[in-house]
C-alpha cells in the first residue's frame, strides 16, 4: 500500500478523475428524479391512478345526469307551453310572432332538407398515406375544437336555419369546446365520431363547406393521415328543439 510523504503511514486516497465525478453526478441526478417521481405518484402508477379514474367516472356521471335533467326540462316546458296557449289573451298575430321567435331561437323542432357532416379520429397506428409527408404526431390523428368550429361556422355561413351537434341543438349561447379528445357541449360530454347536422339549402351548405379555408386545411389531414370526413345529404331531416335553460349566467363582483 503506498503512503504519503507528508503523512507517513496513511494510505493515499485515489484521485477522482473527471469521468468518475461525472458518473457519480449522473447517478445522483437519476436517484433524485426517481425519488421525485415516487413522491409525486405517492407510490401509485401514474398511468392508472385511481384519482384519475374517479374523475373520469364523475364526468360521465354528471353528463348522464345533465342529459336526464334536459329531458325533464323539455317535458316540463312542453306542459307549460300547452297551459299558456289555452287562453293567454293574445291575438293570432301575436301568437304567430311568438312562434317565429321560438323557431329562430332554436327552442322548437325544425324540419327541412339538410345534410350531416361526420368527423372522426384517424386510427391510432395511422401512417402517412402520401409520399414525402412526415409521419403523424398524436395531435395529427384526433379531431380538435377548431375542426368542429370550422364546420359549424361554415354551415351558418351557408345559410343554415338550424344546426345540431351530436344530439344537441345549437342556440345563440352554445359553445363548442373540446377537452382532450372529448367534446363538452351544454354540460354534456361526447366522444368521436362527431356528427353535425344542419337544415337549409343543401347546395348552399355544400358550397360553404367547400369554400372554408379551415375545412380545406382539415381535408389535407384527411388525405394525409386518414382522419374521418363524410357528408350525407337529407331530403328531410328534423332537428330537436333546444331543451336546456335559456337564462344567462354570468359572474358578479363580490360586494365588500
Amino acid at each position: 500500500m503506498s503512503t504519503s510523504a507528508n503523512s507517513p503511514g496513511r494510505p493515499v486516497r485515489p484521485r477522482l478523475r473527471p469521468v468518475r465525478i461525472l458518473t457519480l453526478a449522473v447517478f445522483g441526478l437519476a436517484g433524485l428524479l426517481f425519488w421525485l417521481s415516487f413522491d409525486t405518484a405517492r407510490g401509485t402508477n401514474l398511468r392508472s391512478d385511481d384519482s384519475m379514474l374517479r374523475l373520469s367516472d364523475l364526468i360521465q356521471e354528471r353528463s348522464h345526469k345533465n342529459g336526464a335533467q334536459d329531458d325533464r326540462n323539455a317535458a316540463l316546458r312542453q306542459g307549460v307551453d300547452a297551459l299558456a296557449q289555452r287562453d293567454n289573451g293574445s291575438s293570432q298575430a301575436e301568437d304567430a310572432k311568438l312562434k317565429a321567435l321560438e323557431k329562430n331561437a332554436g327552442t322548437k323542432p325544425l324540419t327541412g332538407p339538410g345534410l350531416t357532416v361526420t368527423l372522426a379520429d384517424a386510427p391510432p397506428d395511422a401512417t402517412a398515406k402520401i409520399p414525402g409527408i412526415p409521419e403523424p404526431q398524436p395531435n395529427d390523428l384526433v379531431i380538435h375544437q377548431q375542426d368542429l368550429q370550422a364546420v359549424v361556422n361554415a354551415l351558418w355561413q351557408g345559410g343554415a336555419k338550424g344546426i345540431q351537434v351530436k344530439n344537441q341543438r345549437l342556440i345563440a349561447t352554445s359553445a363548442v369546446r373540446c377537452v382532450g379528445n372529448t367534446l363538452i357541449l351544454q354540460g354534456r360530454v361526447y366522444s368521436p365520431p362527431y356528427t353535425i347536422t344542419a337544415v337549409g339549402d343543401r347546395a348552399a351548405l355544400g358550397r360553404a363547406l367547400t369554400a372554408s379555408p379551415a375545412i380545406q386545411n382539415y381535408l389535407q389531414y384527411v388525405n394525409a393521415y386518414g382522419l374521418g370526413w363524410k357528408v350525407d345529404q337529407h331530403e328531410t331531416v328534423t332537428l330537436p328543439g333546444y331543451s336546456g335553460t335559456v337564462d344567462l349566467h354570468y359572474a358578479q363582483p363580490v360586494k365588500p
